[in-house]
This record gives structure tokens, C-alpha cells and sequence, in this order.
């Protein structure tokens, strides 16, 4: 006899099924993140390496400037002592010019037999012919010497400009190479900027990316947000786009910054849209919790558990942003409304910031 569990239609399991799919609760405010699954196709993972691409070719451009400027100026000293040289061996041929026409003078052109036959004082006029032998020769070996010293100074003068060509010719080279990291950087960062603003308009994150966390460890339990960064809004700033004051500290740095955790804690929350756009908070140890807001993209889903450094996100101006910067809280609870003043809280864990 066949089984009744066989026997069942199909149509009213399909019914039932699409009837619990539609009914099924949407997720909680702070679940975004876990609702659609990653959708980045790389992008978030391409901007964090050009990001870092980005930096080291401007560290190696910036070290190829600094070494072009010394060699400048070893050129320059180099100049400014061959010119001294020269001054003196010019002054010595002229001290040599008047030795000889004093020495013509005191002859008269003869030989030296005829004026110690005609001297009045033979031993006077020998004792003058060698000092003006004397002072003869050294000035003699004083413009060899420069001569020797002048030949030298021509030829580091000379392999310096080389030296200088090259430094230029790479400075060059590294320049553009910035030039062209610094554009396709800049074209992705539009790409990843578009994508977030098309998810905060919809209200919905599209999954954490997945970043390559950086290779070295951080120094201590706490660090700053962002690794380089210029402070612009503090904590308690008036303006026209807060409400009252504003409640974070803003690190103004490009679109697709890696944003770290402060310190080791949990996400508590992962939304898009409102505001803050794309943002992240953290429960920390100790009952403080911090918020990562105007993001990119995020880079962690809502229970995960970070440690100091840990690349959570990337910066961007999503949400209520003037600019690309990331909007950084530190608060007693996880919600708005109990913001404390960042500067302070990161220095006394040892992160001074500035």
C-alpha cells in the first residue's frame, strides 16, 4: 500500500511553502548585513590594494625627491668650492706675475753673472734671487696643486650632474607611475562609492566584503580608526548639518580607507541607509561600544568578533557627508544619544591623535 507521506499533492506543499516564505519576519535593524550575501565582485578588495599601491608608490616618489634634492645640493657645494679654487689659483698667478716682473725689474734683463758683477751688495742680490726663487717655486706648486684639486672637483661636478640626470630621469618615471596608480585607484573608488550609495538608497547592505587583513600586528590593545588620516569635525562642533552638535570625531581620508577597530570587541550592528549611511558598531570590553559611520563598504557581519587593527570597513561618504571622511563615536551604549568625546577616550589608552 503506498505511503500517505507519497501520496500527498504537490500543489498544496508549493502553496504552503510559497505562503511561509511570504510570511517569514524581515530581518532586525542591525541584521542588514546577514540579509543578501556578498555582492562585490572584487571591487572592495581591488580598492584596498590600489589603496596601499597608492601609498607606497607616493613613499617611493617622495624618497626618489628627497634623494634628487641632496644630490642638488652636493652640486651646488660642489660648484660653489670649484669657483673658490679658482679665485685662489687666479690669485696666485697674479702673485706669480708680480715675483717675476720684480725680479725682471731688479735685473734690468741681464743674467745673473752680470748683476753680481755690477751689484754694489753681491750677497743682497743673491739673497733677493732666492727668495724670489723661493717664492717662485711654491707658487708654482700652490697652482699645481690647485690645478690637481680643480681637475678633481670637475670630475665629481661632473658625475654628480649624471648622478642628477638619472635621479631626475627615475623621479620622473616614479611620477608617472603614481600618476597612473592614483587615477585607476581614483576610478574605483567612484565604482565603490556608487555601489554604496545605491545601497543605503535601498536600505540594504549587500554583505560584508571579505579584505586581506594586514600582515603586521598592531602595536597595542588600542589604535586609531584609520592609519593616516587628517582630524576635520570634532566632538561638540556646531554646523548646519548636525541636528545639535556633532557626536563623533571625523577623520577626513579617500574613499576605500581601511577602517579598524579600535580595540578587540564584537559587531553589534551593520545597517545602510539613515544618516550615518553604511556604519558599524562595536561592543568593546569594559561597556563602551564604538561607531564606524559614512562607509564604503563593510567589511564584517553582526556577531563577529574583531580584534585591535582589524580591518572592518572602508571609508567613504555615504549618507549625510559633505565629503569623503569616516565619522568615528565612541558611546556608553549602542545607540545615539550617548556619545563621548573621542580625542580624550583614545588618548587615555595610549592613541593620541593629531
Amino acid at each position: 500500500m503506498p505511503s500517505p507521506r507519497r501520496s500527498l499533492p504537490l500543489f498544496p506543499v508549493l502553496l504552503c511553502t510559497l505562503v511561509a516564505l511570504a510570511v517569514r519576519p524581515a530581518a532586525a535593524e542591525g541584521e542588514q548585513a546577514l540579509a543578501a550575501p556578498p555582492d562585490d565582485g572584487g571591487l572592495s578588495t581591488r580598492v584596498a590594494r590600489l589603496y596601499q599601491e597608492a601609498a607606497r608608490a607616493t613613499s617611493r616618489y617622495e624618497a626618489g625627491t628627497r634623494r634628487l634634492e641632496k644630490e642638488r645640493v652636493r652640486a651646488g657645494a660642489l660648484d660653489r668650492l670649484l669657483a673658490v679654487n679658482r679665485r685662489e689659483a687666479e690669485v696666485l698667478r697674479a702673485d706669480l706675475g708680480r715675483y717675476a716682473r720684480a725680479q725682471y725689474r731688479a735685473g734690468g734683463g741681464l743674467p745673473v753673472s752680470a748683476q753680481l758683477l755690477l751689484a754694489d751688495d753681491p750677497e743682497a742680490l743673491m739673497h733677493s734671487h732666492r727668495a724670489v726663487w723661493r717664492a717662485d717655486l711654491a707658487v708654482n706648486n700652490v697652482i699645481e696643486r690647485s690645478r690637481r684639486v680643480e681637475r678633481r672637483l670637475s670630475t665629481e661636478r661632473r658625475e654628480a650632474a649624471e648622478r642628477r640626470q638619472r635621479l631626475e630621469a627615475r623621479s620622473a618615471e616614479l611620477a608617472g607611475m603614481r600618476r597612473e596608480i592614483q587615477s585607476t585607484l581614483e576610478e574605483a573608488q567612484g565604482m565603490l562609492q556608487n555601489r554604496a550609495d545605491a545601497s543605503v538608497a535601498a536600505g540594504s547592505c549587500r554583505g560584508a566584503v571579505r579584505l586581506e587583513q594586514p600582515g603586521r600586528p598592531v602595536a597595542g590593545p588600542w589604535v586609531a580608526p584609520v592609519e593616516s588620516y587628517t582630524l576635520s569635525a570634532g566632538f561638540g562642533q556646531g554646523g548646519a548639518r548636525w541636528a545639535s552638535r556633532h557626536t563623533g570625531q571625523d577623520f577626513a581620508v579617500p574613499i576605500g580607507t581601511p577602517v579598524r577597530a579600535v580595540g578587540e570587541g564584537r559587531v553589534v550592528k551593520v545597517s545602510c541607509g539613515g544618516p550615518f549611511g553604511i556604519e558599524v558598531v562595536l561592543a568593546h570590553p569594559g561597556g563602551h561600544f564604538t561607531q564606524y559611520a559614512h562607509l564604503a563598504a563593510a567589511a564584517v557581519d553582526q556577531g563577529q568578533r574583531v580584534a585591535a587593527g582589524h580591518w572592518i570597513a572602508q571609508s567613504g561618504t555615504s549618507g549625510n557627508s559633505t565629503g569623503p571622511h569616516l565619522h568615528f563615536e565612541v558611546r556608553v551604549g549602542p545607540g545615539t544619544g550617548s556619545a563621548l568625546d573621542p580625542v580624550p577616550w583614545l588618548s587615555a589608552r595610549g592613541v593620541p591623535l593629531g
